[in-house]
């Protein structure tokens, strides 16, 4: 019956974060056709664990299975002990079940930032094997040259075009992604976007760095991305403080990165709340 229960629970864990919408702080949605397929899934196993404990399927196989090794004659029962070590295990699976359904999800913000370091890892060389990028989207490693090639250049023509930038969440990581790749091409453009203030030590006192938290494929491959805001005086804002500024697309030299990074010199700021849903997708579409 524990596995009747264990598998129920997972079943309701992915009907729950689909119901609350709160799925969407794990996966990119483009990919919900997966969860959506482990529902059915897991409901089906549950069915089947259900009938094969209600039928009594599993004790006869485990009578059978003592008939068959046990031909001591003394009458008293041989249960394996790892039966029991395996059992001992099972309100270990019920942990996950009671923290979606007791506790809050947590969404990512400016403290993950400052845990992690804030540093520029597809310029970091240290850790090859790092998913987790910042300021800048990069998924040419996901995608082979000449598809890859195909879709940036899709991209820079659809952003390119115009002098006004005004960036949607859902084309946020695409742009994001284009104007670090061709920051020539956006110069001197008008851009408009809203996201979270982070300011550290390196940055003047009318700096800011204006981020959103960004979902790839899933969680796993989450980075923080967007761009250097410069405001014309001093201003004071929080980390976490939501804001959307529009200003124009210049470049600088940023010494903590030793690189050329695309800035937003602002000529507009409203503050905003933070959203419902504060995460953004690549959409490759």
């Amino acid at each position: 019956m524990f596995r009747v229960l264990i598998l129920l629970g997972f079943t309701m864990i992915f009907m729950h974060l689909h119901a609350t919408g709160d799925i969407s702080k794990y996966i990119n949605m483009k990919y919900s056709w997966i969860s959506y397929g482990t529902i059915f899934l897991l409901w089906f196993l549950t069915i089947a664990e259900l009938v094969f404990y209600m039928t009594g399927s599993d004790e006869k196989e485990q009578v059978h299975d003592h008939d068959h090794n046990c031909d001591c004659g003394c009458g008293h029962s041989h249960e394996s002990p790892n039966k029991w070590k395996r059992r001992a295990w099972y309100p270990l699976y019920f942990l996950p079940v009671l923290t979606v359904f007791f506790l809050p999800v947590a969404t990512l913000d400016s403290n993950i930032v400052e845990a992690k370091g804030f540093h520029f890892p597809i310029y970091d060389k240290k850790d090859p094997y790092s998913s987790h990028q910042f300021l800048q989207p990069d998924t040419s490693s996901f995608y082979g040259e000449d598809a890859y090639y195909k879709m940036i250049h899709k991209d820079l023509k659809k952003f390119s075009k115009g002098d006004t930038i005004n960036l949607e969440d859902e084309e946020f990581l695409n742009a994001m992604e284009t104007i670090y790749r061709y920051p020539g091409e956006f110069t001197g453009k008008q851009i408009k976007f809203k996201g979270f203030m982070y300011h550290t030590k390196e940055l003047k006192d009318n700096q800011y760095f204006l981020f959103r938290f960004g979902i790839i494929h899933c969680i796993a491959d989450s980075g923080v991305f967007g761009m250097l805001v410069q405001f014309p005086d001093d201003v004071s804002f929080k980390n976490d403080d939501w804001v959307t500024v529009t200003g124009e697309v210049s470049t600088m030299y940023y010494q903590p990165f030793k690189k050329t990074i695309p800035i937003v010199k602002v000529t507009k700021v409203k503050r905003e709340e933070k959203p419902d849903d504060p995460y953004v997708y690549r959409n490759n579409q």
